[in-house]
């Protein structure tokens, strides 16, 4: 048995939401309800003291709203002497990550009791925005603090700004046509598909206290376009698009077994962090190859599964992050799990919440009440970037016979993709590619990356005309079109004719 002061341990979790879809609250800064998830959590401990144990607190970046040491102000708020305090960068890979580092760190004695939180006030900087009110004059922390700034580097690479690709909502479709494709799913059997994991992540949410959106939506519902759930990017409509204007916290304690035990945390409290594995693929998305498949995903869930021993039927519960339906689905299709798979205890971007970076950090707080009941092994995906951070994580209701397994160190691979063509014209064979529809319910503007007969890469955007022979997604993947591109604007016009459908 690994001696219990090398053995890390969850031993309390809270999470919590103001106001929801439909019923805002006054407004609340990021750091009050961090503040407040964070009692909730050491009082879940059920452990007296246990505030003034903590020595280090890490925190996922706030993005609704700027602090220079969210920890040690939270520290101070929670009258910890904490000698530690750490910010994450932006990702929503990063409560994953970062339990995985603390575990290792409370395994080899670099920390004793740790505080991990996160927050977001969306929902209220946006309300306040549309009513001219400046949060600082509500009593918003500024000093150190204050509104976020704009990073242009978040926009994406240079490449992919020429193609016009900068934004989650016009590049996750992208993954989503070339997965379908591979899989030989046309457009409406991968909108079913999304539609069905979205109901049941729906169903999730209505039962989960912290949940954005409890309503019940069923994949009737989802698939149905209008004006309550107008078309954003082929082929998801609004309802499989990530809410992020939540008010929601979420915070985590960890420290050792040996030290759960000395504070009396109950044995039925305790959740044992066996460890996981992170990777990461290029910034650029069209520096990788493969629009299909995740790379860094597969790494990091293949190094979690042999380190931990353990095969995809032994996982209980499997909780994926959930912006948009590729990736739960690129999920299922790693770990090799049945399509009617529903990957999620928490309930969802959509449904749930999207706390920008920190839903996984929900995530572990809904697995662990799931490991005090009734499961006994869980897996816990993180996704940031454009699917371009990922990291996994196992929890389960038993020691690992050897303790902590994990390395928090994610693999960094390296770039794949074919040679670019620039301003090139002539015919492409589409890889992936996308439309973009306007507020009138119209395709609006197109995304192609497509290879050329040498086997080179060519990318762009189209007007209005090009988005409409693009709108077809799926079904257009793997056909030919004939392209102009000028600077990364292209002109496409398909040169292949369209399918006949076989008489019945």
């Amino acid at each position: 048995m690994t001696d219990p002061v090398r053995v890390p341990v969850v031993v309390g979790v809270g999470d919590l939401r103001s106001g929801r879809a439909g019923a805002p609250a006054d407004p609340r800064e990021p750091l009050d309800l961090i503040h407040e998830a964070a009692v909730a959590a050491l009082a879940d401990s059920g452990a007296d003291g246990l505030a003034q144990r903590i020595d280090s607190v890490y925190a996922v970046k706030t993005a609704s709203w700027a602090y220079d040491d969210l920890p040690a102000l939270l520290a101070a708020r929670l009258g910890a002497a904490a000698v530690r305090t750490h910010t994450s960068p932006i990702g929503g890979h990063w409560p994953a990550a970062l339990l995985d580092r603390i575990a290792h760190e409370i395994a080899t004695g670099a920390a004793g009791v740790a505080l991990l939180v996160g927050g977001e006030s969306q929902a209220s900087v946006t309300a306040a925005t549309k009513t001219g009110t400046d949060p600082a004059t509500l009593g918003w922390t500024t000093d150190p603090g204050g509104p976020p700034a704009f990073d242009p580097d978040d926009l994406g690479s240079p490449a992919m700004q020429r193609a016009g690709m900068i934004a989650p909502t016009r590049v996750y479709p992208l993954f989503e046509t070339r997965l379908s494709h591979e899989l030989g799913h046309s457009r409406d059997e991968s909108l079913a598909w999304s539609a069905q994991l979205y109901a049941a992540f729906s169903e999730i949410a209505g039962r989960n206290p912290a949940a954005w959106n409890p309503d019940l939506r069923t994949a009737e519902d989802i698939t149905a376009v209008g004006p309550r759930n107008r078309m954003v990017t082929a082929p998801y409509p609004l309802l499989l698009n990530a809410m992020p204007f939540v008010d929601q916290a979420a915070a985590v304690v960890v420290t050792s077994l040996a030290t759960a035990r000395e504070l009396g945390v109950a044995e039925d409290r305790i959740v044992y962090v066996w460890g996981g594995a992170g990777a990461t693929e290029p910034a650029d998305i069209l520096a990788r190859a493969d629009f299909g498949r995740s790379a860094a995903l597969a790494d990091a869930l293949a190094r979690t599964l042999e380190r931990t021993d353990l095969r995809p039927a032994d996982l209980d519960i499997v909780d994926a992050y959930s912006c948009f339906p590729v990736v739960p689905k690129l999920l299922i299709e790693h770990l090799g799990l049945p399509r009617e798979t529903v990957p999620s205890v928490t309930g969802g971007h959509s449904f749930f919440g999207g706390p920008l970076n920190s839903y996984t950090l929900h995530s572990f707080v809904a697995v662990t009440r799931r490991l005090r009941t009734d499961a006994e092994i869980a897996l816990v995906h993180g996704n940031g970037g454009y699917l371009t951070y990922q990291h996994t994580v196992v929890l389960a209701a038993a020691p690992h016979t050897r303790g902590y397994v994990g390395d928090p160190e994610p693999r960094v691979l390296t770039a794949t993709a074919p040679e670019f063509a620039a301003d090139y014209t002539g015919e492409v064979e589409i890889h992936t590619a996308t439309a973009e529809y306007g507020r009138d319910g119209h395709p609006a503007i197109g995304f192609l990356v497509g290879t050329t007969p040498d086997g080179r890469r060519v990318s762009g955007y189209t007007d209005a005309a090009g988005a409409a022979v693009l709108a077809g997604g799926p079904d257009l993947a793997g056909r030919t079109v004939h392209v102009v591109d000028r600077g990364g604007a292209l002109t496409v016009t398909l040169t292949d004719p369209v399918p006949e459908e076989t008489p019945a």
